[in-house]
Parts: C-alpha cells; structure tokens; sequence
C-alpha cells in the first residue's frame, strides 16, 4: 500500500513538473505551425464520426427514454427544455470528453511511447530539434482546441437526434422544436459548459504525452503508456467537471 501511495504522488509530482515545462515552452518561440495544424486535423477527424454517432444516439435514446415519465406528469412539452439543458451542460461534455480520450489520448500515448522505445525522441535531440516542443507542444494545444470545438458538434448533432425521438411518437416541427431548444438557452448554461471542455481537452493531451514522453520497457511500455493515458485522464475528466460544477454553483450560474 505505501509502495502504491509512494508511486502514485511520485507520478503526480512528475505529471505535475510536466505541465510547468508545457508552459515555459509552449508560449516561447519557435512555433512549430504547421505541425500544430496538422495535429488539429488529425485529431478532430479521428474523433468525428465517433463522436457524432455517439452524440446522435445519446440524444435519440435520452428523449425517447425520457418521454414516458413526462407524461405522467403532463410535462411532454418541456422535453426540448430537458433534454438541451442536460447535454449542453453535462451529458453533451463528458462523453465527448471520455471518446476523446480513448481515442486520442490513447493514440498519442501509443505513438510517443513507441517513439520512445525506438529512440526516435533521442534522435530528435542529437539532432539538435527541440522533440519536446514539436511533439508535445503541438498536440497539447490541438487537443485544447479540438474538443471544444468537437463538444459543440457534438451537442447539436445530439439535439438533432433528440428531435428525431420525440417525433418518433408525436409530432413538433423542426423550427419549433428549437425555439424551445433557444428560448430557454443562456450564458449562464452555455458559457461553464463550453469553458470546462479547454480543460478537459488539455487533461487529455498532457497525460497522454507525459505517459508517451517517458514509457519505458519496449513494446509492453507502449500498451501501459496508451492505457495509463486513457485511465488517468479519464479520471481527471471528472475531478475537472466536479471542480467546474461546484464552482459555477458558487457563482449561481447553475
């Protein structure tokens, strides 16, 4: 048990150091751009699909689940309040963010760890690149960037799946059914949800890189690495949206 304890504020305290490195140099030049850009796109286009899917059925199964219990309470009509506001706050956020991790923060694990273990990094700083600006540095930030942009995606295409349920068994048309949506739609409900997903993104990315950055023990090193990634910053996920929810209660914001 102390081992465990030991190893554990010993990861915390490197992960830790990690970041703090991430800051002095991510914000120094040079700025590698295109690589950054690169980064973004394979990123948002290995999560897409996955995560629209995702978002379309969560939508789909939520309202048509939901449906039978309004209606006892004569409250059929508040469905598109309901539901947009669970999404767009909670639901829409934390799945994406839990996909994204297991497919991103997965696979930059597995690819700097095998950088790694087939001393490409070491390569890279014989030859007088910096490796961890080109390869930490650019995916963090495209990570950050990405899922924001991959949660507000995702949150539409799961309204539109939730409009489809619940003219599954009544009918609303298309432009009503999202004046409900709007009309009850805030800063107070967008802008904490939208904010916490920056962080989510970047938890993402830097476990993923901290884990890839320093694997060890060849080929299994690499497995541990991707599903160290996926485990720990899953975990993080939710301590930020713990954190995140009592703090926009503090705020009155919920």
């Amino acid at each position: 048990m102390t081992s465990k304890l030991s190893a554990f504020l010993e990861d915390t305290g490197k992960l830790t150091r990690f970041s703090f490195r991430f800051f002095t140099e991510g914000f120094r030049p040079r700025y590698e751009i295109a690589e950054f850009l690169r980064q973004c796109y394979l990123v948002g286009n290995k999560s897409f699909t996955l995560v629209g899917l995702t978002a379309f059925i969560l939508g789909l199964v939520f309202t048509i689940q939901l449906r039978p219990a309004l209606i006892r309470y004569g409250a059929v009509s508040q469905i598109p309040y309901i539901v947009s506001n669970a999404i767009i706050k909670e639901i829409g956020p934390i799945v994406t963010a839990l996909i994204f991790a297991g497919k991103v923060g997965s696979g930059i694990g597995a690819e700097l760890g095998s950088m790694k273990v087939t001393e490409q990094i070491d390569a890279m700083e014989v030859s007088g690149t910096n490796p961890f600006k080109y390869l930490v540095v650019t995916r963090v930030f495209a990570t950050t960037l990405m899922l924001p942009l991959l949660v507000l995606l995702a949150d539409a295409i799961s309204l539109m799946g939730s409009f489809l349920g619940y003219n599954i068994q009544d009918v609303m048309s298309f432009s009503r059914y999202f004046d409900h949506v709007f009309s009850n739609l805030t800063y107070q409900i967008l802008l904490p949800s939208i904010v916490k997903t920056f962080f989510f993104g970047y938890a993402v990315g830097i476990v993923g890189c901290y884990f890839g950055y320093y694997s060890s023990k060849g080929t299994e090193g690499v497995g541990q690495s991707a599903n160290s990634s996926v485990v720990i910053s899953s975990l993080i996920i939710f301590l930020i949206d713990l954190i995140a929810v009592q703090f926009t209660d503090l705020l009155g914001y919920n």
